[in-house]
């Protein structure tokens, strides 16, 4: 086949797909998109737009009393659900007609529906078929519940901004960055919060000391935690004698004895895996590998027009990242600049609260790596906001080095404005420099990054 409806045809028109066809598109290549739902994806729809809008406005609950200790007698507010939950439908709604805009002054199609293989160069969305020379995969990922009973009675993340009503009593089963984040928003929101965890400490796979500083500090914020369960134990049911929205989660503690929590909602956020079932991959015999897209360093798939990024092919699932793979691969295969986009060394935020933010490596991976060689320096301390304010709250600092030079391998932060100030720090880490470099860079006073220029 030569006459191609399409020079390129996107599946999915979330951050990553919508970066690569307008790059194409600027590339001179004729562009469709297909997206069966809002223009946006994931993070404008239903994840970290929204939820980092939620993030602010369970905030507000702390500003009264922080106030309090400034001078400022301001009484406290009462939350208005429904008028939050609208609120932000109607930013997502501002920011998917933003995004169809950006899609018309890029040339590029919009076709609604959802797309699936025919073959290898042809997709069907409805009773409509398309051909195209390349196609790429950019359906991103869906959240998923762990196969238990009752877990029809949960919820997950793409619900927790539908609520039509705010529950008292909220659950979160799952110790990971989603779960972690809506525990704070809810409780900040003035919900009564459980988190049932298999592990000892949140956030899996982060430096240890980040683990235990965050969860910490959720504690001082009133959330319980339920740690060290039997998942396989775990249960839900409906309480038909009492409330309709009344409900039981039963499992087993670390210990083996039977423990009972009751929540008016209950939030699986046990994971979230590519979503690949309404693509009919085998129509196109196009490789999975663990349920995500196998895709080689440049993103193409086991057939070489065919190529796929973002969360759907599971290397490292972030909106950033995400966007980065689509335009290089527009750069290289339509503006011949081959680019490849490193895996390593990537920011990332927890948006819990306290926050969280690392960039590089963890104490307990450099360890791994680099042995003895390593250096570690930490701080902790309280933050000059709550000098007055008042409250526990602190901030923990940590820098990561290797060998005489004491290259930095990581930086590490859990407090106030952490993700803002690893984001600029970060470049520390991607450029190779030292704690010397550190050490050289003015501080700017008084603020809390000018720790990692004086940590000793």
């Amino acid at each position: 086949m030569t006459n191609f409806d399409y020079d390129l045809f996107v599946i999915g028109a979330g951050s990553g797909g919508l970066a690569a066809s307008k790059r194409a598109a600027a590339f001179g290549a004729k562009v469709a998109i297909a997206e069966g739902d809002l223009v946006g994806g994931t993070c404008v729809i239903r994840g970290c737009v929204p939820k980092k809008l939620m993030v602010y406005a369970s905030h507000f609950s702390h500003f009264s009393q922080e106030a309090f200790g400034y001078g400022w007698d301001i009484p406290a507010g009462k939350l208005d659900w429904n008028k939050l939950r609208d609120a932000i439908q109607t930013e997502i709604s501002r920011l998917n007609k933003l995004h169809i805009s950006f899609l018309e002054k890029s040339n590029v199609e919009l076709i609604s529906g959802f797309a699936k293989f025919v073959d290898t160069h042809t997709v069907a969305v409805g009773d409509r078929q398309f051909t195209a020379e390349r196609i790429l995969i950019a359906v991103g990922g869906e959240a998923s519940k762990p196969d238990l009973a009752g877990m029809e009675y949960a919820i997950t993340s793409k619900e927790m901004f539908l609520m039509p009503k705010f529950p008292q009593r909220f659950a979160v089963i799952g110790g990971g960055y989603i779960g972690t984040e809506f525990a704070g928003i809810m409780r900040g929101l003035g919900a009564d919060v459980t988190q049932i965890i298999r592990d000892h400490y949140v956030l899996r796979g982060f430096d240890h000391d980040v683990r235990i500083n965050v969860q910490e500090g959720m504690v001082n914020h009133g959330i319980k935690f339920h740690t060290c369960i039997d998942s396989d134990s775990l249960t839900i049911s409906k309480n038909a004698s009492k409330d309709e929205s009344n409900l039981t989660i039963s499992f087993k503690d670390g210990e083996g004895n039977w423990q009972q929590v009751h929540a008016d909602t209950v939030l699986a956020a046990t994971g979230r895996q590519p979503n690949l079932a309404p693509l009919s991959l085998d129509k196109a015999n196009i490789k999975v590998v663990n349920g995500a897209i196998a895709v080689k360093e440049d993103s193409s798939t086991n057939h070489p027009h065919i190529y796929a990024i973002g969360d759907c092919t599971n290397r490292v699932n972030l909106t950033p990242v995400a966007i980065a793979e689509g335009r290089a691969f527009a750069e290289t295969v339509y503006g011949h600049t081959p680019r490849f986009i490193s895996h390593t060394n990537i920011p990332s935020a927890v948006f819990s609260q306290p926050e969280a933010a690392t960039v590089g490596l963890s104490e307990e991976k450099a360890q791994e790596l680099y042995g003895d060689r390593i250096k570690v320096y930490k701080t902790k301390f309280r933050p000059m906001f709550y000098s007055l304010a008042g409250g526990d709250t602190k901030t923990m600092m940590k820098l990561i080095v290797v060998g005489e030079e004491e290259r930095v391998l990581g930086l590490q932060m859990v407090g106030k404005d952490a993700a803002e100030i690893i984001q600029g720090m970060s470049l520390v880490v991607t450029m190779g420099g030292s704690k010397k470099d550190l050490d050289n860079t003015m501080a700017m006073h008084p603020t809390a990054a000018e720790e990692f220029m004086t940590m000793r």
